[in-house]
């Protein structure tokens, strides 16, 4: 009996599991952004996410 018998019962939960968690799979739609039909949270959340990309961009540099 070679190394590799004993190993085969811990490796035989690997294949079961998801390689994406559930909760982080999207559905596959794509949805469009129009500007002109965007209402004010919108345009918060996108001023929102530009200043925090600049925030990450900037610490990537030091």
């Amino acid at each position: 009996m070679g190394r590799a018998h004993g190993h085969k019962t811990r490796d035989k939960n690997k294949a079961s599991l998801p390689q994406v968690p559930k909760n982080m799979k999207s559905d596959g739609i794509d949805v469009e952004f129009n500007r002109e039909l965007a209402d004010h949270d919108d345009l918060e959340a996108m001023a929102r996410s530009k200043a925090a990309d600049q925030r990450a961009k900037g610490r990537q540099k030091r």
